[in-house]
């Protein structure tokens, strides 16, 4: 397995980043798209990495934010042949905490190849994509103020609408969730990966005790933690110190199988 990591918040090798994610994954002989950030710059970073996006055999929205889905009409522009699979819920209206429309383009609904899912969906041999149906509160972190409108009303978005991609490979589990709004301990708690990949959705929270704890907390499960966009760079560095497994990727980084 091979993941490259096309734009995120940072960037520590010189390429342009924005506030969004988008990774390229090479596993079980298949080439994958993995969110595509908020604008064209995934595709123009993947150009400089030597990554061809013509030659991506599908691709994966984890879930309805512009921040992850911006680009996706740029992608099925290069791409003629991959499939990309959205939840059937991504395309609500959904609103940060300051009231801002952050949801999709409703026109890729209706783009030709977009596939919409729930429940399990079987890819391909060890890729599986699961909704967050399933996932049980363990721990309530809450909507971080996040909205949706259901029937003329604003109501805290529950994120029905997120997905997950786990790739089984060489006896190892490995989970890729683009922001992990349904709570980063519900979805350990229920996937138990040997790995995780993702952001935790902790950016906005203070650089206190209670950050403190949730880093135990996360530093109590067996498993490796490449962490990245909004769980916030002031916070991975609070949490680095009570942490022996976590990483952060920054765009133009990879990450090889035998690291993970």
């Amino acid at each position: 397995m091979r993941i490259t990591v096309l734009t995120e918040n940072t960037s520590s090798c010189g390429l342009p980043s924005e506030h969004g994610l988008s990774l390229y994954i090479e596993a079980v002989g298949k080439k994958l798209l993995f969110d595509s950030g908020q604008s064209g710059l995934f595709a123009d970073n993947a150009a400089r990495l030597g990554v061809v996006l013509g030659a991506v055999d599908l691709a994966v929205l984890s879930h309805g934010h512009y921040d992850h889905g911006g680009g996706m009409k740029r992608f099925l522009e290069l791409n003629r042949t991959a499939k990309l699979y959205i939840n059937r819920s991504a395309f609500g209206k959904f609103y940060n905490a300051d009231n801002k429309y952050i949801g999709l383009d409703s026109s890729l609904l209706h783009a030709d190849r977009v596939i919409l899912t729930d429940g399990v969906t079987s890819l391909d041999r060890g890729l599986t994509l699961y909704d967050a149906s399933e996932v049980e509160t363990v721990v309530d972190l809450g909507a971080f103020g996040l909205t949706t409108e259901r029937d003329g009303k604003r109501i805290p978005d529950d994120f029905r609408h997120e997905q997950y991609l786990l790739i089984e490979e060489n006896g190892r589990r490995i989970l890729f969730s683009g922001c992990s709004h349904k709570g980063i301990f519900n979805i350990i708690e229920h996937f138990r990966p040997d790995v995780l990949i993702g952001g935790f959705h902790f950016m906005k929270l203070p650089l206190d005790d209670t950050l403190t704890a949730y880093a135990k907390r996360l530093d109590s499960y067996d498993i490796d933690l490449y962490t990245c966009h909004c769980t916030g760079t002031e916070q991975f560095e609070a949490m680095r110190p009570y942490m022996r497994r976590l990483h952060y990727l920054s765009t133009g980084e990879s990450i090889e199988s035998e690291n993970l």
